[in-house]
């Protein structure tokens, strides 16, 4: 057990430092991800600001439950292969968590009470690339198998992080995916400024050695009917995602030229994969006035991943008023709280416009946008127009980042017959659904959420796929799969 820190008085002496991005106009011409190098050196120094704080609410803010002020502390102390196996006790995935997870551990850490917090994700982040570069990261296979098999449907953060825990525990996973490539949302709905995916690729060579089995095209419910899972495996888990965008039904949304975020995002991706793109249903912002609508991530993610196209100008939405500067108020520590956050994207250009109501998409000639109508509204709930606030912006793209419903309902889930609960996700009872040996984790159980939360979801889905295993007689007669 940790006693006390290594250098108690760190959080005294050393200022929270993050890694530098790099200039603005250097990185609008790459699809590279965005911070320079930060020297070991600094990475220790950060590791050594984790205060002895007797109860670390750090894990309060974790969903994965991070074993952060341990980690911190052997981080400091140059113990990286010791802070390795600490920190891949809780989480799958470190390095992406480390990149992309909004680090609500940060938010609810002690010395964020009058001081910046403790670099949490910076430390994360820098313990598992040591491990990468050490080799100390390598299979895992189980010792013996069980017999028994299992498919997971989806190959997203939750989806993995599951099919990597039950194969660990010695059962026979196949992993199916509809698209062409593995990795979910992190493959094709996160930019790869942000997440490089070689990144991806060298877990995914990991759980292949771990003996995982990972199918491509292979959409349940689709080309693969939900009967070829039923009647072969002793479970199936589903972390299939919340895919349902959230729609803006006003005036003038049928045009030509307005697309989902998640129509716009996966292409850049394939693009940055080689691969190419059918003119015919290409969207792209170059020499375009592009409008976003929707402030959050996936907003910030059509931001930069607009500019980095060239576009002629491009403009952001969010109905909800501008949050302030600091925490705000309703919002105290160890709460996640409200204030505004400027993203890397954010940096790089775009303007941003706060307390706005999209009212009327308008066309040209030819049924494509050309122009939206807008007002300025009040705060919330009400939202109330402002008077003589209405407004016209020329728009040639525009990328609906409002978030999203949750699973879609047809196809796998319906054929199925599994209850749905009042937001519309499956319903589970410590992740099994209302169809006794199939389970559900990550968005499709919860909703939109976190990458964090995802790992969290599938590790703990996994554990009860895996109790519920072991109370079952024998396995099913052997099914056979091509790897993919």
């Amino acid at each position: 057990m940790r006693c006390t820190m290594g250098k108690v008085t760190g959080f005294l002496e050393i200022e929270r430092e993050q890694p530098v991005r790099r200039e603005v106009e250097e990185r609008l011409h790459d699809w590279n991800e965005i911070y320079e190098p930060f020297p070991e050196e600094k990475q220790r120094e950060q590791g050594a600001r984790c205060m002895d704080c007797g109860v670390p609410f750090c894990h309060t803010g974790c969903p994965v439950n991070n074993l952060i002020p341990d980690w911190n502390d052997l981080a400091y102390n140059g113990r990286w292969e010791a802070a390795i196996r600490r920190l891949h006790a809780t989480n799958n995935f470190p390095e992406f968590t480390g990149r992309i997870c909004p680090a609500p551990c940060e938010a609810s850490c002690v010395l964020g009470i009058n001081l910046p917090a403790v670099s949490i994700k910076l430390i994360e982040r820098s313990i598992v690339e040591r491990a990468w570069e050490e080799g100390w990261i390598h299979p895992e296979p189980p010792e013996q198998n069980t017999g028994k098999r299992v498919a997971v449907v989806g190959s997203g953060p939750s989806g993995l992080a599951a099919a990597q825990q039950l194969r660990r525990a010695g059962h026979s996973v196949t992993v199916y995916e509809k698209n062409d490539r593995i990795g979910g949302l992190l493959r094709y709905g996160i930019p790869n400024f942000k997440l490089e995916k070689h990144v991806i690729d060298r877990r995914i060579q990991q759980m292949r050695a771990e003996g995982v089995t990972f199918l491509t095209n292979a959409c349940v419910g689709g080309n693969v009917p939900v009967e070829a899972l039923t009647g072969h495996y002793d479970a199936i888990l589903l972390c299939g995602g919340s895919e349902d965008p959230r729609n803006l039904n006003i005036p003038g949304r049928e045009l030509k030229g307005i697309h989902f975020a998640m129509e716009f995002l996966p292409q850049q991706n394939r693009r940055n994969e080689g691969d190419a793109i059918d003119s015919a249903t290409a969207i792209h912002a170059a020499g375009k006035h592009v409008l976003i609508i929707g402030g959050g991530d996936t907003g910030a993610d059509c931001l930069g991943t607009s500019l980095r196209q060239g576009p002629k100008s491009v403009h952001q939405f969010e109905i909800m008023p501008k949050p302030p500067e600091q925490r705000a108020a309703s919002t105290p520590w160890p709460m996640w709280p409200l204030q505004l956050r400027t993203e890397s994207s954010h940096e790089e250009g775009g303007i941003r416009e706060w307390s706005v109501n999209s009212i009327k998409f308008i066309g040209d000639e030819n049924g494509h946008v050309k122009q939206m109508q807008a007002m300025r509204v009040g705060p919330p709930p009400k939202f109330e127009s402002i008077p003589g606030s209405e407004f016209i912006l020329d728009v040639d793209l525009v990328l609906l980042a409002m978030g999203f419903l949750g699973p879609v309902r047809g196809g796998m889930i319906e054929q199925l017959g599994l209850a749905l609960d009042q937001r519309g996700n499956v319903a589970t009872t410590d992740f099994q659904t209302s169809v006794e040996n199939i389970f559900a984790a990550g968005d499709m159980r919860r909703g939109q959420s976190l990458v964090v939360w995802a790992i969290a979801e599938g590790r703990k889905a996994a554990a009860a796929v895996d109790h519920y295993l072991a109370a079952q007689a024998e396995p099913l007669p052997q099914l056979h799969h091509a790897r993919a």
